[in-house]
């Protein structure tokens, strides 16, 4: 499988470059991960960090979840996927997950998303985040998911590479 990566448009209204760049993360997220076995996803990264490939899947489906569906979309009480309640770093340990598994939450998760996003009226959209008991904006939230993509997807050239030498912008 060979992840494609959308171009992000150089002139756009705001909400269309938001939408292509967390998109063209959420693809280099999946790009990273081509072509390896379950195996090779749980690799780690080096010690004594336990973070791998899928690891970082899991937690991004966590994210996804937390943010779109549990702040934008208000199911505060919607369980997290793999996470203790309130430790999200539980999510990095792939143990007896597959990449189908990781996959297909991460997936759902960005679906819903997408669908979440498209749906509000507003990049304006005022929603309450429970897990910082503050009210952010969808702008806030749509910055913060690129912004947490963008971190992990630095890792995950990091650890692609310690995998098999394979590396890439």
């Amino acid at each position: 499988m060979t992840t494609e990566r959308p171009d992000v448009p150089l002139i756009a209204d705001e909400r269309a470059m938001l939408r292509a760049s967390l998109d063209f993360h959420r693809a280099t997220l999946a790009w990273k991960c081509d072509g390896l076995s379950d195996d090779e996803l749980r690799v780690p990264a080096s010690k004594p960090s336990s973070l791998s490939l899928l690891g970082l899947v899991r937690h991004m489906a966590e994210a996804e979840r937390t943010w779109f569906r549990k702040a934008v979309n208000g199911e505060r009480d919607l369980p997290n996927v793999w996470s203790h309640a309130d430790d999200y770093q539980t999510a990095y340990d792939p143990a007896g997950c597959t990449r189908e598994e990781a996959f297909t939450a991460w997936q759902t998760e960005v679906d819903h998303a997408r669908r979440i996003e498209q749906a509000a009226p507003s990049l304006d959209l005022v929603v309450y985040q429970p897990r910082w008991d503050q009210n952010v904006s969808l702008r806030f939230v749509m910055l913060h998911m690129i912004h947490e993509y963008a971190r992990h997807n630095g890792h995950a050239d990091l650890i692609r590479e310690a995998v098999d030498g394979t590396v890439g912008a």
